[in-house]
């Protein structure tokens, strides 16, 4: 079997060594690594499977002979250099915003809609981390009983803000307790012991755009009625990692509280941890570091027809980022949908 050169775009972010890590976890398979960056973080060397690597700065030049690019750069980064990957016959494997919502380009959860990697053109995206985790535990669901009403209500971690953000979670809560001062730059609000309702910026409907995003991705992912309704709210909560999401489903058919765990427990990437009178149910904690979304609190919801309540978490490094966008590169290795 030939094996793809794979360059990793954003090596020395927090995302882009969770890639490397999963990489060396998931034994993906390759001929040449390269690892790049901005010019800021270029030289810095980095060890992977006990050998050394140089990161070099990105340029067009880079992916040249390069089959697979993961990228993990920031919207701004991957839009500049998108045209040099598909000029070269590269396939961009993107983690950020850029090319979600373009109708061009598949928006993929690897075993949920492995189909619309055929259809890609270059670029192949990946969903919003809030997202990520939802897809899993949604597929088999409206497989069976076919959402008709979605509401979500997200409590993410500062990891998901980036390296700056953690940073600022512990000094902000190292001040607190000393009853100093502190300014916080990456929040718009104290992050230590608080919650805040906002993540990223508002949109003239009065919804951030993380939650839109929600809207959106979820429809295009499970290829949704464009008129479904779907409501999110999004919270940063002073968790260092893993998102948790209270979600309220509305389903076409019956749907008993038994035969949704059922489904779950046999669902792709989805542990169900759901016993709540031994106080048996998901928390970050349990999510940290590993790869499933767990999902528990599984009950009939009260205020819709064939309604579930449920609540999932998982590691939004991994499954909201990382480990999504390295099971993509293995998924297009093994289908033969990239040039090596």
């Amino acid at each position: 079997m030939q094996k793809p050169n794979i360059a990793i775009l954003g090596a020395t972010g927090v995302v882009g060594r969770e890639i490397l890590k999963i990489m060396d976890e998931l034994d993906v398979q390759y001929n040449e690594l390269k690892l790049l960056s901005s010019a800021k973080s270029a030289g810095k060397e980095i060890e992977f499977q006990g050998k050394k690597y140089i990161v070099e700065e990105a340029k067009p030049e880079s992916f040249d002979g390069i089959s697979i690019v993961i990228a993990s750069a920031g919207a701004s980064t991957s839009k500049k250099f998108a045209p040099e990957i598909v000029k070269r016959g590269g396939v961009l494997i993107d983690n950020s915003s850029a090319f979600r919502m373009d109708i061009d380009v598949p928006l993929v959860i690897a075993g949920v809609n492995d189909d619309d990697l055929k259809k890609h053109k270059g670029i192949i995206a990946n969903p919003n981390c809030s997202t990520s985790q939802l897809m899993l535990v949604l597929k088999p669901l409206h497989d069976k009983a076919k959402i008709k009403r979605l509401i979500v209500s997200t409590y993410q971690s500062v990891s998901g803000a980036g390296l700056a953000a953690i940073n600022e979670l512990t000094s902000d809560t190292k001040a607190n307790l000393a009853g100093e001062k502190f300014e916080n730059i990456c929040f718009k609000k104290p992050i230590s012991f608080n919650v805040i309702p906002q993540i990223d910026v508002f949109c003239d409907n009065g919804y951030t755009k993380e939650e839109m995003k929600v809207y959106n991705e979820t429809k295009k992912i499970l290829h949704l009625n464009p008129e479904t309704p779907i409501s999110c709210t999004a919270v940063r909560v002073p968790v260092y990692r893993g998102h948790s999401e209270a979600v309220d489903i509305e389903f076409e058919k019956p749907i008993s509280p038994d035969e949704t765990r059922e489904i779950l427990k046999n669902a792709y990437g989805v542990k169900v941890i759901d016993n709540p009178e031994n106080f048996e149910y998901p928390t970050t904690r349990d999510a940290e570091y590993v790869d499933p979304v767990f999902v528990g609190r599984i009950r009939k919801n009260l205020a819709f027809d064939n309604g579930i309540t449920l609540w999932c978490v998982a590691d939004n490094l991994r499954i909201g980022a990382a480990l999504n966008t390295v099971r993509i590169c293995k998924k297009i290795t093994e289908m033969k949908l990239a040039n090596f």
